[in-house]
């Protein structure tokens, strides 16, 4: 099964200011983009550098490609049956307006072929959302609507909140 889902912010920031939100990306703390709370951290054993291995969650990749302050690509390593890569782009628009872009393609087999559009295509959908209405926040300060997450999301992360103590429902 291929797959390919592009989710994009449009933001009132210059691209340097949007390009600084992928360059904080596995940095812990200090990150400005990846959704934390909620959702699992992203952690890369070298840190955001072409060859770092890692992931969140399960869900397991190693840096194929990146440009700092532009763009960054991640080639999936698992879970099983995941093929291909996601990767967040910066795109100027014009004036003081730049894109955000985060893109993922891959082709499923084995498992994947149920487990991607069963659990995996919901929250992933609901975590890159998550992540752009933090790059959102960070470049402009403000958000005209917050995303929120579906009923079926909030019951696929249930089991996570439990473990976890962390509500984050959205």
């Amino acid at each position: 099964m291929g797959v390919h889902h592009v989710h994009e912010r449009l933001l009132a920031a210059k691209g340097s200011e949007v390009g600084a939100l992928i360059d904080t990306i596995s940095t812990g703390g200090a990150d400005r983009l990846w959704p934390g709370g909620a959702w699992p951290a992203v952690t890369l054993d070298r840190g955001l550098a072409v060859g770092s291995a890692g992931g969140h969650g399960p869900v397991r990749y190693t840096v194929a490609a990146y440009v700092p302050g532009t763009w960054v690509r991640f080639t999936f390593t698992g879970p099983r049956g995941f093929h291909g890569f996601h990767e967040f782009a910066v795109l100027p628009a014009g004036d003081d307006r730049t894109v955000l872009r985060h893109t993922l393609a891959m082709r499923t087999t084995g498992p994947a072929r149920l487990t991607w559009p069963l659990a995996y295509r919901w929250t992933h959908d609901a975590l890159v959302e998550d992540g752009l209405d933090r790059g959102q926040l960070a470049c402009t300060g403000t958000l005209a609507r917050r995303h929120r997450w579906t009923p079926y999301v909030r019951f696929l992360r249930a089991p996570a909140r439990a473990r976890t103590g962390r509500l984050g429902a959205r």
